[in-house]
């Protein structure tokens, strides 16, 4: 297994980068507890480390689209995505634009307009469906463009297949449990990353994966597996063909 601390960044770009980014790409990026926690009292920012946010941010320098559900925007204390000035540099280089654009899902559209992610670099996405309340539309118009996809719920192949007509192939989703499962029932998850962290977080923590309980599932190959000097390790799943 390779060791993160020995890659330069260039390697570990290597080590997530897809082999054809034309071709439309979902990526779901998760922290985990060895038991299998999402989150700590409410936040998975405390099951993070220096080496995960490594890993975390070249994923996110990848992406042409960060989708995120309002729940984990809310729950988080998002920041505006924006990247740092070597990643800006380096998708400027690579003929790509200087910062992904975040998408938020949401069904109920319950967001504030002053909402400091609507601060990011690009000017986000909120998706939402047919049903959703009209003037909470509007409002979130002013900071957003607001796209109406499905009529009572949010119709994610319609996401995938609308950001692919704009270019916009390589979709980073960011969680929360809920829009997994939801990604995962639609069957559009190309790729896994998950990072696990050396940590016994007990009972009570939510899962990667939240929804309908569902018997179906689907294998995934293992396309990468690095370990890192703080006893995190970090894998890279993809749909089998």
């Amino acid at each position: 297994m390779r060791r993160l601390d020995d890659l330069s960044d260039e390697e570990l770009i290597a080590a997530y980068e897809v082999a054809d980014r034309a071709v439309p790409h979902l990526r779901a990026n998760f922290v985990s507890s060895l038991d299998g926690a999402v989150e700590i009292d409410g936040q998975s920012k405390a099951l993070s480390s220096d080496s995960d946010s490594r890993v975390f941010s070249v994923i996110r320098r990848l992406a042409d689209v960060v989708l995120v559900g309002a729940g984990t925007i809310r729950d988080e204390g998002y920041n505006p995505l924006k990247l740092s000035a070597k990643a800006r540099e380096w998708r400027t280089a690579t003929g790509l634009a200087e910062n992904p654009t975040l998408a938020i899902v949401s069904s109920r559209l319950e967001l504030s307009p002053v909402n400091p992610v609507f601060k990011s670099a690009a000017r986000p996405i909120v998706v939402t469906h047919a049903s959703s309340p009209e003037d909470r539309r509007e409002a979130l118009a002013e900071v957003a463009e607001v796209l109406v996809l499905g009529e009572v719920t949010v119709d994610l192949q319609a996401v995938v297949d609308e950001f692919a007509a704009r270019g916009m192939t390589q979709i980073l989703s960011e969680g929360g449990p809920h829009l997994l499962g939801a990604l995962t029932a639609a069957d559009l998850v190309d790729e896994l990353c998950l990072a696990l962290a050396p940590l016994l977080a007990g009972p009570g923590s939510s899962r990667i994966t939240a929804g309908a309980p569902s018997t179906l599932t689907r294998r995934m190959k293992l396309g990468a597996a690095l370990s890192a000097g703080d006893d995190y390790f970090f894998f890279r799943y993809l749909r089998e063909a």
